[in-house]
């Protein structure tokens, strides 16, 4: 024992805490006691029948040590912290942490290690364990998921290892549980596994215990947690309740962090070959339902998969009849060509919003637009392709639409409404071989708007006269 002398009731306690089902890396924490005395008193323990039943009282316990266990107790040592406890005390009655401790008895000659001093003040301040209360779940009440990181799978696509996350989520009352791998930790990601686990129960939950990750939670706070747009829409649409942890509390779910992806390491996947991400997607459902769902569960003493289908799978709400449009939510400002960019395609928006945030929601089928303000000003039919615009004229400036609408035969067709000479002027300027002379077609067409038809064509007629037919020479004559 380090920092003190060894006896019979600091014995007694130490085949307490044995016998409690604590670690001797615990133990040794707790009391400062090195791991190798631990394990040389848990065999004694052992071996003399104290592990189960009453402890002799003291006097027996100390008849029973002398007897069988002098010879192998090993020696008593002083801690090295010893000459040194006044000023240790002292430091701790200032909250000073250990690691400063250490530096100051270096700074007096000390030249033991920081272990020493570490076991050295446990002994001094035995930390006494803190109590829980143990929150049990009615059928169909409660969900709790887990998300992390599940090592590396073959991607069949590329025929390379990629880093691999699992989804875990487990129905609290019965602990059934789905299981999922995924190569990316996306929102879309994230509602998609929720729209699998819900179709896999049959049913949902009234609420969802999640951790802060970014994907649920944009901003990690208990009494106001700003909920990502498109999990709030999924929360609606199936009728749960999102209920955030507090930041850096996972007790607050320790069913799925018990039985989550934990469990899923250290029993799917440990030992298990290298394989593609599609063959451990099907091989653990049926994990799910087999070694998982029929194993005797350490708390409940039952099996997760009976307890599930006997009673919890009728407790938990329909599924709605109408699939969720997966929705991806995203902040954006719309550029000075109208368009907002959104998963690598371009979709319109009304010209007043140029330079504005805007957001973007976007569906399997469609793409919507909205203010801040949560008011909808545009709607689209999802890209197909990277790369592809899709367009609303009416959002565009007027006085820039005309050029960007027209086209040979557009211009053509303007110019004869207008009459032969500006057709003629028009085909001549659209018949140039080398020089593209659509948009001066244009500018020449629109000149009706200011000086009506009739002066329009009379000017054609002029140009052709004297063998001009250029833009220039047309607007020259209103001049």
């Amino acid at each position: 024992m380090s920092g003190r002398r060894t006896n019979t009731m600091d014995i007694r306690e130490l085949l307490v805490r044995i016998r409690a089902g604590e670690s001797d890396r615990a133990i040794q924490e707790e009391t400062g006691i090195d791991r190798r005395t631990v394990k040389k008193y848990r065999e004694w323990a052992a071996g003399q029948g104290l592990l189960e039943g009453d402890l002799p009282p003291v006097d027996e316990l100390q008849a029973r040590i002398d007897s069988t266990m002098e010879s192998k107790r090993p020696p008593q040592t002083v801690s090295s912290v010893e000459a040194y406890r006044e000023l240790v005390v002292q430091l701790r009655k200032e909250s000073t942490e250990i690691a400063a401790i250490w530096e100051r008895l270096k700074e007096r000659g000390y030249t033991g290690s920081y272990s020493a001093v570490h076991r050295f003040v446990r002994v001094l301040e035995p930390r006494q364990p803190e109590a829980t209360v143990r929150v049990e779940r009615k059928p169909g009440e409660e969900a709790q998921v887990d998300f992390g990181y599940a090592g590396k799978m073959l991607d069949l696509e590329t025929g390379q290892p990629r880093k691999t996350w699992a989804f875990v989520m487990v129905l609290s009352w019965s602990r059934h549980q789905y299981v999922e791998f995924v190569f990316d930790q996306k929102v879309e990601t994230w509602l998609l596994l929720h729209v699998h686990a819900f179709d896999f129960f049959g049913g949902v939950p009234e609420r969802v215990v999640i951790d802060n990750l970014k994907a649920g939670i944009i901003q990690a706070s208990w009494d106001d947690p700003h909920v990502q747009y498109a999990y709030r829409e999924c929360a609606e649409h199936y009728g749960f309740l999102i209920s955030p942890c507090r930041p850096r509390t996972p007790e607050h779910k320790g069913k799925v962090e018990q039985g989550g992806v934990h469990y899923v390491k250290r029993n799917f996947l440990g030992g298990r070959e290298p394989t593609t991400i599609t063959r451990a997607n099907q091989e653990v459902l049926t994990w799910c339902s087999t070694t998982a769902g029929q194993r005797i569960h350490g708390t409940t003493k039952e099996q997760p998969l009976v307890r599930f289908q006997e009673t919890e799978r009728a407790r938990l709400k329909s599924l709605p009849e109408q699939p969720y449009d997966l929705g991806v939510w995203k902040q954006v400002r719309l550029g000075r060509d109208c368009y907002v960019q959104f998963d690598n395609a371009y979709y319109s928006a009304p010209f007043r919003l140029v330079g504005q945030q805007v957001w973007v929601r976007g569906g399997i089928q469609h793409v919507r637009i909205y203010t801040l303000g949560h008011k909808l000003v545009a709607s689209h039919e999802r890209a197909r392709q990277p790369g592809d615009r899709q367009t609303h004229t009416d959002h565009l400036p007027p006085h820039k639409l005309a050029g960007l609408l027209q086209t040979r035969e557009s211009c053509l067709a303007d110019a004869v409404e207008i009459g032969p000479y500006t057709n003629e002027v028009v085909m001549r300027l659209l018949d140039d071989a080398v020089v593209d002379r659509l948009p001066s077609a244009g500018r020449l067409l629109r000149l009706q708007i200011q000086f009506g038809a009739q002066r329009l064509e009379a000017a054609c007629a002029r140009a052709l006269q004297y063998e001009d037919p250029a833009y220039q020479t047309v607007n020259y004559t209103f001049r």
